[in-house]
């Protein structure tokens, strides 16, 4: 177990073509491997994008064994950084049936939330809370998870997964924190709007400050999406911040940090409540 562990998040365009993406993913690798960094965080959608366009991002879904993913694993391999961030992957991935938006002329993914390391997948999470707000319709694209978030290792320090739109709800990270979480990793396209951007920093600090929690918050930058990629420590203060061009940011995480926020704030011990639970356990 260290005691300190360097993390990155990289904010960029995710662009129309999916080995140019790859190309810049291979690149922030290579620079926050450099910096010592052991998990790069990215955005959400990965593959291919075009502005606001769902089905554009609908229709470039590839499988986890297509060559993207591959890409990606390779990317793990090379650097020795473990990378997170999320895919679109062809419905029928998850052993669906998707015929009957098949004969109205859609086609249906799951938005994969991945975490590669070594070459390797060794977590995946399906995400649960679509973005169907602020007159956006991602559920007419992409179905839900019905599974909470995983939890994987890094360095000996527990790390829990949400995508995008779970932020705003506090019970996604409640439930990583209540499992031993010590970081929450936010992969996002969080997109523009009147006061989303104080959203966007109020909600990512509290779901640190209420669970104590560090929290790496990663958002696509682009004329859609707002960047402000943010990395907080476990009483909501910002440890380092992006502002809305490309590029990467870096922290070390410090676990003294932590047990003294727990210590000096111990809500997860003094709380009442049940742990967080799915309210609907089948699709």
């Amino acid at each position: 177990m260290n005691d300190m562990l360097t993390v990155a998040a990289a904010q960029f365009t995710v662009t129309r073509d999916p080995s140019m993406n790859l190309t810049l993913i291979r690149e922030y690798a290579l620079r926050a491997s450099e910096e010592g960094a052991r998990l790069l965080v990215l955005p959400e959608g990965l593959i291919a994008r075009d502005g606001g366009d769902d089905a554009f991002v609908a229709a470039h879904a590839q499988p986890l064994d297509g060559p993207f993913v591959t890409g990606l694993r390779r990317i793990s391999m090379e650097t020795g950084v473990m990378l997170m961030g999320t895919v679109h992957v062809p419905e029928h991935e998850d052993g669906r049936d998707d015929a009957d938006l098949a004969c109205e002329g859609r086609r249906r993914v799951a938005n994969i939330f991945l975490v590669v390391r070594d070459g390797r997948i060794v977590a995946t999470y399906r995400k649960l809370h679509l973005y169907d707000a602020f007159s956006e319709r991602e559920s007419d694209t992409v179905t839900s998870g019905d599974a909470l978030p995983p939890l994987v290792d890094v360095d000996g320090w527990r790390v829990g997964v949400m995508t995008c739109y779970d932020v705003r709800f506090p019970e996604t990270a409640r439930s990583l924190a209540v499992r031993g979480a010590d970081i929450i990793v936010v992969s996002a396209a969080w997109v523009r709007g009147a006061l989303k951007e104080r959203h966007w920093r109020l909600m990512t600090a509290a779901r640190a400050l209420e669970n104590t929690c560090y929290v790496v918050a990663c958002s696509e930058v682009s004329n859609r999406n707002i960047g402000l990629s943010r990395i907080l420590d476990p009483l909501g203060e910002t440890v380092a911040n992006a502002g809305a061009r490309p590029g990467v940011i870096m922290a070390s995480l410090d676990r003294d940090v932590l047990r003294s926020a727990r210590e000096t704030l111990p809500v997860l011990t003094n709380r009442r409540f049940a742990d967080p639970c799915l309210a609907v356990e089948s699709r």
